[in-house]
């Protein structure tokens, strides 16, 4: 596994649930992110994490997919059924479909067994960050807008013809990078790298949350017209044109990067 690395200082102590059923995984995890600074509970299944989500109202949550009682998937849609908390899932490295399906149910970030601790903290940093801070704004401005969508980057709102737009923590930065930047082609290495923090890691994680995003913002997510696939690039945010299909961008609703 690639090692991860960061030029961002340690994020402030949070509340962290760890649900993992595996006793060795889960005294790794907790034994790092309490050496972190942060105040580390633990789950063994789903039931355990839903009650303890409850009572603990963690900052974010680390959490695996294979649990007995309930399965991790079912944990991830009830606890963002709840209120947006951070997700991270962990899962065993084959299990593509289910971490698609736990990253289409909102999930921050995955990361895959076996795994590095000192990854996984760096993760948890990443993400905190992102939920405790606003969006990058740019100079002289406040709300983000275009396209008919207004994004209020210290408030983590944003509404499109009126009408809110309930957003993950991803989508929301995922949104606020494409409306800073209108017209302009954006690589899924580059999304990976802005968007997420992360210079490595599964594209298909980026590829999973712009569906997402689309299926939010878009009138028809299948003939999208506002994020446009460039083919051989990535994505194109065009704020100031709803109609047609511009040089360079491939069939509408097709995903050209892979």
């Amino acid at each position: 596994m690639s090692t991860a690395t960061s030029t961002h200082p340690p994020s402030p102590p949070a509340r962290v649930l760890v649900v993992d059923d595996d006793p060795t995984v889960a005294e790794v995890v907790t034994g790092y992110l309490r050496r972190a600074g942060h105040d580390v509970g633990h789950a063994a299944d789903g039931p355990a994490a839903l009650d303890a989500a409850a009572r603990y109202a963690p900052d974010l949550v680390v959490l695996d997919l294979m649990l007995p009682g309930i399965d991790g998937l079912e944990v991830c849609r009830r606890l963002r059924a709840e209120r947006p908390v951070p997700v991270i899932m962990l899962t065993a490295r084959g299990d593509e479909d289910d971490r698609i399906a736990g990253l289409e149910l909102g999930a921050d970030d995955y990361v895959t067994k076996p795994f590095s601790p000192r990854e996984l903290v760096l993760r948890v940093e990443s993400v905190l960050r992102r939920s405790r801070a606003a969006a990058p704004e740019p100079a002289g401005r406040g709300l983000l807008t275009g396209a008919g969508i207004r994004l209020d980057p210290r408030t983590r709102r944003a509404d499109r013809n009126g009408r809110e737009l309930t957003l993950t923590l991803r989508e929301f930065d995922l949104l606020a990078h494409f409306l800073t930047r209108p017209g302009r082609a954006h690589g899924r290495e580059e999304l990976m790298r802005d968007v997420w923090g992360w210079d490595f890691g599964d594209l298909s994680t980026v590829t999973v949350h712009v569906r997402r995003l689309r299926a939010k913002i878009e009138d028809d997510p299948a003939a999208p017209r506002l994020i446009r696939t460039v083919w051989g690039v990535g994505y194109r945010f065009d704020a100031g044109s709803e109609a047609g299909v511009g040089p360079g961008v491939g069939p509408a609703g097709e995903e050209g990067p892979r």
